[in-house]
């Protein structure tokens, strides 16, 4: 079992908070000198430039050019495919406590950064500093949990039944060769740096390409780790989908494909990726999820979870929650509490210490924000929020206010899709079977919660709910936050393909095949 980072927490059990944000304002500072600097791609050993860049600019204020990355070129995705080939041998037949022990080198290595880190995280995705803080936590977790899992299970090598006293047989998981890493915006460093690390410490090589809005983050990672591991072993390149991951999915020298985004792209990939051959692709693709608040619930509990799972991060986590079913009798006043509380979130740059919601992260987002307020005014009621902030500190950022909408019909498109933004509808319902039935009416399946002081109604939601990470009760987020090693992060339908979660007993055991080993001895 390995002790979780927990950075705030033990901040505020040691009564040290002041020295956290010291800290965190302090790696900010010294950050600043290095706003606009030209970052390589990282092919088979060597930091390679590109033709032509891309300017990462901050969500929070699109004036602060971050840095800027190469556009890889679809011959030089190529050759990081290539690279990665080569060192497969070398990588996979080290053994395996090696590898575990340059994965432990790397968390503390993190551990020693995590400010720099987190403040990267901020400023490059606009998550506020507690959050960003959480997320690199969360890094460390997965590159310790991994090299822990690894070890406990002896590099995956298991001594069988024998068929005949004359037969000594051994199960062996292998790992599969190239794997290609496609990364999210939302966690740059946790989900680049989980997926990354799952494919590597079980000996696959890696050809890692990050979000183009949040390079940064996952470029740490790899210039951390390619110098640590044989030539090629972490290939690192970023720029447009349409080109490099493209490439990555239609190689028939990649064996596997872990990525982490949309439904639309995630089945796009797998069906090119598998159209030819099997091949493993292991996928979080968003969810819809919902909370069910019943009448026994506590409703200072119930809106605090349901806030902050809504309105954390600006709803941009594949698990927040986007949907509540309030039973009838007390809807007006969880409506109400909800509504008083959201109203005094503050907005506003995500790095500043009391900031609770910074930007949504691009243009793009912002005008998907605008449509679904249009929506929700023409076919429901917008109870709070619904509005584009521009003035002032917000004009250089996409600032929106959390929106919370009422009064929808039940099938309506803004219940059904995803949006991954702080959009949340509240509908109303009699009966506990409704509740259910409707929060389970959705294509997706990834997390899900309730409120409710009635046992019976608790073990009928975790016997029924259609979700993989599921929650009762829990104030302090309805429907995120889960904990690498104790809460495996997985997704049910069309949340996810493999049905193994990251952070859990079964993740690294994806990135492997196995094969039965039986000596005859006469």
């Amino acid at each position: 079992m390995i002790e979780n980072e927990n950075t705030w927490t033990n901040a505020v059990k040691t009564n040290s908070q002041d020295e956290f944000h010291k800290k965190f304002d302090s790696a900010l500072e010294s950050l600043k000198s290095e706003f606009g600097k030209i970052y390589p791609l990282i092919i088979n050993g060597k930091e390679v430039q590109a033709e032509k860049t891309f300017d990462v600019r901050s969500p929070s204020d699109t004036r602060i050019i971050l840095a800027k990355f190469p556009l890889a070129t679809k011959e030089q995705t190529l050759q990081a495919i290539q690279s990665a080939k080569r060192a497969f041998s070398e990588w996979s037949a080290i053994p395996y406590q090696n590898r575990a022990k340059i994965f432990r080198e790397v968390a503390a290595q993190f551990s020693q950064e995590k400010f720099t880190l987190a403040a990267i995280v901020s400023l490059e995705n606009g998550k506020n500093r507690l959050e960003a803080m959480g997320e690199l936590d969360e890094t460390i977790d997965f590159l310790r949990f991994y090299a822990d899992q690894l070890e406990a299970h002896q590099g995956f090598v298991n001594a069988t039944k024998n068929a005949s006293p004359n037969e000594k047989t051994t199960s062996v998981l292998k790992p599969y060769g190239v794997w290609g890493i496609i990364s999210p915006f939302n966690f740059p460093s946790a989900i680049a740096i989980g997926m990354s690390s799952g494919a590597l410490i079980t000996g696959n090589s890696v050809v890692l390409k990050p979000a183009s809005d949040t390079p940064w983050s996952a470029f740490r990672f790899a210039s951390a780790i390619y110098k640590k591991i044989p030539t090629g072993a972490i290939n690192f390149v970023t720029g447009q989908g349409s080109i490099v991951g493209q490439t990555i999915v239609e190689s028939k020298d990649v064996s596997g494909i872990a990525f982490t985004g949309s439904k639309e792209v995630g089945l796009a990939g797998f069906r090119t990726f598998t159209n030819q051959s099997p091949k493993p692709f292991i996928s979080e693709m968003g969810g819809k999820n919902p909370v069910i608040v019943t009448e026994s619930a506590d409703l200072e509990k119930a809106t605090d979870g349901v806030l902050r799972a809504a309105f954390g991060y600006g709803g941009q986590k594949c698990s927040a929650c986007s949907r509540v079913y309030v039973q009838k009798q007390i809807a007006p006043k969880f409506l109400e509490k909800l509504v008083s509380k959201t109203q005094n979130l503050k907005i506003g740059l995500p790095w500043e210490k009391d900031t609770y919601l910074g930007p949504i992260i691009n243009d793009s987002a912002r005008k998907k924000f605008e449509s679904a307020v249009e929506l929700a005014k023409k076919d429901g009621k917008i109870v709070f929020g619904g509005e584009i902030l521009h003035e002032g500190m917000y004009q250089n950022g996409y600032y929106v206010k959390p929106t919370i909408v009422a009064n929808l019909p039940k099938d309506h498109k803004l219940i059904k899709e995803e949006l991954f933004l702080p959009f949340l509808c509240v509908q109303e319902f009699e009966k506990f079977d409704d509740a259910i039935q409707q929060a389970n009416d959705s294509e997706y399946g990834l997390t899900a919660g309730i409120f409710s002081q009635d046992k019976s109604e608790v073990d009928k939601f975790f016997s029924k709910i259609e979700a993989g990470v599921t929650y009762a009760n829990r104030a302090q987020s309805a429907t995120t936050g889960a904990m690498v090693q104790a809460q495996p992060f997985v997704g049910w339908k069309n949340s996810g393909i493999s049905g193994k979660g990251a952070g859990g007993a079964y993740y690294l055991t994806q990135f492997l095949r196995e094969q039965t080993q039986t000596i005859c001895n006469e």
